[in-house]
């Protein structure tokens, strides 16, 4: 697994291959920042949350956020596939997490 994200419902040859945007899916597709935090008991919902569902979850940057003492500087991106982003968007909205998703334009 790659040093600095940690991944649920990715195999491992995609964990260590991941990166924004460029990342390659379960089903091969890019996959898709939705939310930017720092926020470690969010990040553990959202992660539980779409995972419930059935969507792979990775979280970019988890590692470097910590070592750089959580002052903000570098928020943890949680990522999607791209293919689920609009079903995992749902989801967050509904469980009235709406204000963390980063706009769809923005990523």
């Amino acid at each position: 697994m790659g040093a600095n994200c940690h991944r649920v419902g990715f195999s491992a040859t995609q964990q260590v291959a991941a990166r924004p945007r460029a990342s390659q899916s379960r089903a091969g597709g890019a996959v898709i920042t939705i939310v930017r935090t720092n926020d470690i008991v969010l990040i553990s919902l959202i992660e539980g949350l779409l995972a419930e569902h059935g969507i792979p979850v990775f979280v970019a940057d988890r590692h470097v956020s910590a070592m750089e003492g959580s002052i903000g500087a570098f928020p943890c991106r949680i990522m999607v596939p791209e293919d689920r982003q609009f079903q995992a968007r749902r989801f967050l909205r509904e469980a009235g997490l709406g204000d963390e998703l980063v706009p769809e334009k923005a990523q």
